[in-house]
């Protein structure tokens, strides 16, 4: 317990942590103000260390495998909240930066993606069986951020239609363009910009499970002639394209393939065309992806940070139309799906067991919370070859959201 504790003396500066170890002693750490309060119980002492050395991963693991309990009706969120709020405090303390500096030492590793194994790390996460997506997302299937106007009455649904709005508007669609949607998932963004639009939507992913989906819903639609979903990365694309339309993607290119991702783009995209790209970033410089999260969750995963997705758009010679940043509309995204969850907590254990639960759990929360207090964000970036291939001022995107705003769309 005692490299723990040096640890948690050093973390704790906000709230009070209790932490009951194997043997009932109870340990308390606590910063000013006193609240929140916390109180959790180790019951294998492998933990204390592992915690020690690699407290991101190891807090996961341990709630995992039922060695992190919570007691005096504390919860995942409360324990979360109270780490989050403490986290900047992790550069006080020489094991965490050894870590640090380890992690980002081996960051070209973990995110080399080249297409066999970007295929393997999208099969890993969504190919999951659809029926466990439907428990948290909204009726569209949209696994990407919503689009808040207030987040005190906004559903779910209501905040997905949004961002689809929003995005279909910045495209400004004119009926006969041919679209492109990389990372299209289970074909919701790609429908409905064929609704909007009499266009012809090419949407890529590298996930089978959405892919089948998303071609059944088209047709289901009717929509089956307009657009299609095909198993295909980006970097094997070879038509060129009116629109690119990017939702949710470039998180799973790596930071070392950014220049190379949007090399695609530069190259795929006709001339006078634009490409809307909506990201997961970071407001505070390149770093690494957390250990969790890359080893049970998104594989080869990264979010980059607008400077390294600015650098890579300037290598490659594309204009910069527009940047618009997101800060808490995640965090509300994802409390939607964290509650939805854990409503269909025993619907999932039919399909999976506790630990994947567990983990499910740790990753929304976990996620969510990085949004709140964190430093995370989301980026939409509008781009094309020539400076004025698109309106020289944002009027046009308030226009159009309001026009199909109007047409019930």
């Amino acid at each position: 317990m005692f490299l723990l504790s040096t640890l948690l003396t050093k973390l704790i500066s906000q709230g009070t942590l209790h932490v009951r170890d194997h043997q009932g002693q109870t340990h308390t750490f606590a910063g000013t103000p006193a609240e929140p309060v916390v109180t959790i119980r180790i019951t294998d002492p492998k933990v204390y260390n592992r915690l020690a050395f690699k407290p991101d991963i190891a807090a996961a693991e341990a709630y995992m495998d039922g060695t992190l309990l919570f007691e005096e009706g504390n919860t995942l969120l409360d324990f979360l909240t109270l780490m989050v709020m403490n986290s900047s405090n992790f550069k006080k303390h020489p094991i965490q930066n050894v870590v640090r500096r380890t992690r980002k030492a081996l960051k070209r590793f973990h995110e080399f993606n080249p297409i066999a194994k970007s295929r393997e790390n999208a099969a890993h996460h969504y190919d999951l069986t659809e029926e466990l997506y439907r428990m948290f997302l909204d009726e569209d299937m949209q696994y990407s951020c919503g689009y808040f106007t207030n987040p005190e009455k906004d559903t779910l649904e209501e905040a997905q239609i949004a961002k689809k709005r929003r995005i279909a508007a910045k495209l400004d669609l004119k009926d006969g363009m041919d679209v492109l949607d990389i990372g299209c998932g289970w074909g919701g963004m790609g429908l409905y910009l064929a609704k909007v639009a009499d266009v012809k939507i090419t949407g890529i992913a590298l996930a089978k499970e959405q892919l089948r989906v998303a071609n059944a819903r088209a047709e289901e639609a009717g929509l089956s002639q307009r657009a299609k979903f095909e198993y295909q990365d980006y970097r094997e694309v070879s038509q060129k394209y009116d629109r690119i339309v990017s939702v949710g993607m470039i998180e799973h290119v790596g930071a070392q393939h950014l220049e190379e991702y949007f090399r695609a783009i530069q190259s795929l995209l006709k001339p006078g065309g634009r490409a809307v790209i909506h990201s997961i970033g970071r407001q505070n410089p390149p770093g690494a992806t957390n250990a969790f999260i890359r080893k049970y969750i998104f594989p080869g995963g990264y979010s980059p940070s607008i400077s390294e997705a600015f650098a890579a758009v300037e290598k490659v010679g594309l204009w910069v139309d527009d940047c618009e940043v997101w800060r808490l509309h995640y965090y509300h995204t994802i409390m939607h799906w964290r509650e939805r969850f854990l409503d269909h907590w025993d619907d999932a254990l039919k399909l999976y067991d506790e630990r994947f639960c567990r983990m499910w759990e740790f990753y929304l929360t976990g996620v969510a919370l990085g949004f709140r207090y964190g430093t995370n964000m989301n980026f939409h970036l509008i781009l094309s070859h020539e400076r004025d291939d698109v309106p020289i001022t944002r009027d046009f995107i308030g226009k159009n959201e309001r026009a199909l705003k109007k047409q019930g769309l």
